[in-house]
This record gives structure tokens, C-alpha cells and sequence, in this order.
């Protein structure tokens, strides 16, 4: 436990840096942290560090001078995440989508991260979590379900880009999945397959929890995409777009993943662990249809995308 909050804190006060906060200030936090005894715990010393850091990196932000204010401007941008099963379009969905709004940012899915762990050894091994992932999902699904919300976690932190705080209209940064349907879908399947036992699924959902109370609002969403599409249609387009890592999926293991995201976002009858979650909007668009080849079905796709960022 020790590690991993050291690791958390040394990572966001290393994104501080980038965002140019003073440099006096950050030296003698990573010196408290790099102090910290082992014995000692880290946790509320660390969370204080953490919120304190963020809360400067917002501040002292370049991108966030307005006459407005800096928190003005951040609460300005909208953060929506597009949902959906495995090869269901999100990717394409997303490319299309950045062309189609000049203020709108696609942040995609960090899968290279997933696809590239560098390990620590001199040896400097290059491992591929994903496909070690599908090949024995008993062994690594935990390892990789950790992995993998870290990354979106890292990726949702990210501020704003500067063009859409000087957005005329509503500005939107989309997220390629996020760390909601990262728990609520693929950890929890994966908890309900067997693959990850019942100490790692209450290790997961513990520092899970952790993370998204701790980082509030920088983490919370605006609205959800659904690409809603049936499992045999996803089938359909993983084998067309031939992923080696994913040779072995089934279309079994694809229904289960339909299920989950049902239960979410249709039924509503996943436990949710997040009040603001239970309140956010969700756009269900059908994914069936080709949308990439179908001008017409694009178009009406970007109408209903751009009623549903006006209205949030």
C-alpha cells in the first residue's frame, strides 16, 4: 500500500511540473514524500498532498487565466466518455467525431500503454498486458484491470488543451471509455467470470473508490455516448479488423460484456458507488448501422451528439 500512494503522489506532482507550478513548492513535497518512513501511514499524509497539488496544478495551469477565473474556466469544459462493447466503433466513432467539432477534444484509449509494460529490470523487458491478459485471463486479469484504470485514471486527469477554454460554443473533452465503465463493466465481469477472486475484487473497489472520492470533480462526467450494437454485430468487426491480442475472444465472453453495459446504462441496475454517476445523462446511439460508410446515418448521429453537448 506504502508504494502504491508513494506512486501516486511522486506521478501527479510529476504532471504538476509539467504545468509549470512552482518548482519550490513541488521540491519539498517529493522530498516529504521520498522521506515518508515506511512505518508510517501514508494514506491521509498523502491524500492532503494530493488534493493540495491538484488544486495548484489547476491554479498556476497556463491554460487556466481567464477574466473569468481558472476554476471558471475549467467547469466550463464538459467531460463526456464514450461507452461500449469491444469492437463496437468507439474508436472510429471518436476519429469522426474530433473532425466534427472544432470544440470538442477526443482523448482516446490508452491501449498502446497496455500493449507496452516496460519492466524495472536491467534488462529492460517489454511485456504486452493485453494479450497476456486474453491468454490467461485466471493469472492476469486483476493485474491487468488495475493497469488499465490507472491509465484511464491518468488520462482523465489531464487538463483541458488551451483551444477549448476560447470555445465559442460548448466546449467538450470526450474520454474513449473511462474509469466508470472500466469498474462497472470489464473488473466487474471479470469478478463475476472467476478470474478475479473476491480479495482482489475488494482490493480493486477499495483504492477505486479511493482514487475518484479524492479527485472529485476532475474525474466526474457530464454525459455518456453509448454505441449500443448486438454482440454478434461486434463479432462481425473484431474479426474485420483483425487485433492479434484479441484471435481468441469469444462471442460468449462479447454478450457478457453487452450485459454489463445493459445493466449500467439501460437497466440502471448496477450498483453504482457514486452519487453523481447515477445522475449523468446517456446518449444511446445505434452502432448496427454503419456509420462510417453512411453519410446520412453520420450526419444524424452529429445532430444528436450536438443537441446532447448543448444540453448538458
Amino acid at each position: 500500500m506504502y508504494s502504491f500512494y508513494r506512486f501516486l503522489v511522486l506521478n501527479l506532482i510529476s504532471h504538476c511540473k509539467n504545468l509549470t507550478v512552482s518548482l519550490r513548492y513541488i521540491g519539498s513535497v517529493k522530498r516529504h514524500v521520498l522521506r515518508t518512513r515506511r512505518d508510517e501511514n501514508p494514506m491521509l499524509l498523502y491524500s492532503t498532498i494530493a488534493r493540495r497539488a491538484t488544486n495548484l496544478c489547476l491554479l498556476r495551469s497556463p491554460h487556466c487565466h481567464s477574466s473569468t477565473g481558472p476554476m471558471d474556466d475549467i467547469n466550463r469544459v464538459k467531460r463526456v466518455s464514450i461507452e461500449g462493447n469491444i469492437a463496437v466503433g468507439k474508436s472510429t466513432f471518436a476519429q469522426l467525431l474530433q473532425f466534427a467539432g472544432q470544440d470538442w477534444e477526443v482523448v482516446p484509449e490508452p491501449v498502446g500503454k497496455w500493449q507496452s509494460i516496460e519492466s524495472g529490470s536491467s534488462q529492460q523487458k517489454v511485456s504486452n498486458l493485453l494479450d497476456m491478459m486474453y491468454q490467461d485471463p485466471q493469472r492476469w486479469s486483476y493485474t491487468f484491470q488495475t493497469n488499465s484504470c490507472m491509465s484511464r485514471m491518468r488520462t482523465q486527469l489531464q487538463p483541458p488543451p488551451a483551444h477549448l477554454f476560447r470555445a465559442e460554443g460548448v466546449p467538450v473533452q470526450v474520454f474513449e471509455r473511462s474509469v466508470y465503465s472500466d469498474r462497472y463493466v470489464f473488473a466487474l465481469n471479470m469478478f463475476e467470470l472467476g478470474c478475479i477472486n473476491s480479495t482482489e475484487w475488494a482490493v480493486y473497489q477499495d483504492w477505486h473508490s479511493f482514487l475518484v472520492e479524492q479527485f472529485g470533480r476532475q474525474v466526474e462526467l457530464e454525459g455518456i455516448i453509448y454505441l449500443r450494437a448486438p454482440p454478434q454485430k461486434c463479432m462481425e468487426r473484431l474479426g474485420q479488423r483483425g487485433r492479434v491480442e484479441e484471435k481468441g475472444v469469444q462471442l460468449d465472453y462479447l454478450e457478457k460484456l453487452h450485459t454489463q453495459h445493459e445493466r449500467w446504462l439501460i437497466d440502471k441496475s448496477t450498483k453504482l458507488h457514486f452519487e453523481q454517476l447515477t445522475r449523468v445523462p446517456v446518449l444511446v446511439l445505434d452502432a448496427s448501422l454503419e456509420f462510417e460508410e453512411d453519410p446520412k446515418v453520420w450526419a444524424k448521429f452529429i445532430t444528436q451528439v450536438k443537441d446532447f453537448f448543448s444540453g448538458l
